[in-house]
């Protein structure tokens, strides 16, 4: 059975940092690139970042370079974002997602809140 579990969300104020994880399993995990996207309410879901299958390049959206960083742990399969400096605007719902070859899975979210 194909599982994506993200995990790591929560409330943080204006300023700190989180790390989400998402673990991966039912699938060769090590195929595929993984992106994190992120859906605030009444907003369309829109990509945050990029990981390739070898974890050798990755991208940003503009709003969240130099500040997020996507990286990733093929002998335990799991795909990490670790965010900092974080904005009330980066307020959503953070999924995972993993592509190859028109073979595509999604997770079911985690929360991330950033408020004082």
């Amino acid at each position: 059975q194909v599982q994506l579990v993200e995990s790591g969300g929560g409330l943080v104020q204006p300023g700190g940092s989180l790390r989400l994880s998402c673990a991966a399993s039912g699938f060769t995990f090590s195929r595929y690139a993984i992106q994190w996207y992120r859906q605030a309410p009444g907003k369309e879901r829109e990509l945050v970042a990029t990981i390739a299958s070898n974890g050798a390049s990755t991208n940003y959206a503009d709003f969240v370079k130099g500040r997020f960083t996507i990286s990733r742990d093929n002998v335990n399969n799991t795909v990490y974002l670790q965010m900092n400096s974080l904005k009330p605007e980066d307020t959503a719902v953070y999924y995972c997602y993993a592509t190859y070859r028109g073979f595509d899975y999604w997770g079911q979210g985690t929360q991330v809140t950033v408020s004082s």
